[in-house]
Parts: C-alpha cells; sequence; structure tokens
C-alpha cells in the first residue's frame, strides 16, 4: 500500500520492499543497493521486528543518519515511547481508511523527500 501511495503521485520515488527486518538490514548493507532517503517500517515483521530493526539501523555509523518512519498500527504509548527511544524520527498510526492512508505517506513523502534537508550520502 505504501507503494500505491508513492505511485499515486506520479512521479513515484523508488520503493524496495522486503518482507522483514533481516532483508532490510541485509539491502541497506549491501553497497551494490542505492542507499535509501527514507526508510519506512512496521512495528509488526516476521524474523525481526520493527523495534530491533530500528536499533540495529541506528546503532549502524553507516545507516543511523537515514531518517526512519515507523508507520504502523500501534498507539500503544509503550510503543510509541520505545521507538523515540530508539531514535525514531517519527512515529504514524496507521490511518483507518485507504484514501487516509495514502494521505499520510504522501504527508511523508512531503516531509521527508521535499521539504527537509537530509544528512549526505
Amino acid at each position: 500500500m505504501v507503494e500505491e501511495a508513492f505511485a499515486s503521485r506520479g512521479q513515484a520515488p523508488r520503493v524496495h520492499p522486503v518482507g522483514d527486518g533481516l532483508e532490510a538490514l541485509a539491502y541497506l548493507r549491501d553497497s551494490a543497493q542505492p542507499r535509501p532517503d527514507l526508510i519506512i517500517l512496521d512495528l509488526n515483521m516476521p524474523r525481526m521486528d520493527g523495534r530491533e530493526t530500528l536499533a540495529a539501523i541506528k546503532k549502524d555509523p553507516d545507516l543511523c543518519t537515514i531518517p526512519v518512519v515507523m508507520l504502523t498500527t500501534s498507539q500503544a504509548p509503550e510503543d510509541v515511547r520505545a521507538s523515540y527511544q530508539l531514535h525514531a524520527n517519527a512515529y504514524v498510526c496507521k490511518p483507518q481508511t485507504f484514501d487516509e492512508f495514502i494521505h499520510a505517506v504522501q504527508s511523508i513523502d512531503d516531509f521527508y523527500l521535499d521539504l527537509v534537508r537530509l544528512a549526505p550520502r
């Protein structure tokens, strides 16, 4: 759905979806792959959940400057707090409707890929 949200804008950024945290780290650490400008994680991923993946990203000197947005269904205060303690750049609860979801992802795109200045690669 994230890919659809980006694609609905016309000029979609390149999106590389992965199935779990281990795949995400393998992709991020592969020097043959392009470095992403933004990482969107869900808390609920198999094999290595979003918190574990976030912690590994933020501990890695080569990856820690990439902004990470947690996009998840959990509104639990402890999940929000834990994500920020692990240095998430933002925590966004998935909206209930598809249109609201599209708008939320496009807002993330507007902020991180259009408005802010990212750390050089």
